[in-house]
């Protein structure tokens, strides 16, 4: 039974992620610690480790077939991802269950909250050739 209900917490968490980008932290995480009881550290850990390959390339595919990927700004966020998550994942060892879930929930708000209010459209600017003058142009 469990088995199912992971199953269909990643096909959900695969179609809205799909859909709008967000998956693992704020969708599988919860559903980790609610539904499996896991602490806030194996909640994350677990999520993580679904986002090893191939997950995210079958989306990233669907998304380059349309045009609708700059690879070397992707490049540039991998790299700084990778050394991120690996220096976020020894630093949350270090921090209690309570904390660390605490922290999650607050930037969740945070995002949540900052994203209703904004009344301008975020790609309403173009800011292609300023980034593309600091960084180079995009591929």
């Amino acid at each position: 039974m469990m088995a199912g209900v992971a199953i269909l917490i990643g096909l959900t968490t695969g179609v809205i992620s799909g859909l709008i980008g967000l998956g693992g932290g704020v969708f599988i995480v919860p559903a980790l610690v609610y539904v499996f009881k896991m602490s806030q550290h194996k909640a994350q850990g677990t999520s993580l480790a679904t986002l090893l390959l191939p997950i995210g390339l079958f989306g990233f595919l669907e998304y380059y077939r349309q045009g609708h990927v700059d690879l070397r700004v992707a490049g540039l966020l991998g790299f700084g991802f990778a050394v991120g998550v690996f220096a976020g994942g020894r630093w949350a060892q270090t921090v209690s269950d309570l904390v660390l879930r605490r922290v999650f929930a607050v930037t969740l708000v945070v995002v949540a909250t900052r994203m209703w209010f904004e009344r301008r459209q975020p790609w309403s600017v173009d800011h292609s050739a300023a980034v593309a003058a600091r960084f180079g142009p995009a591929a």
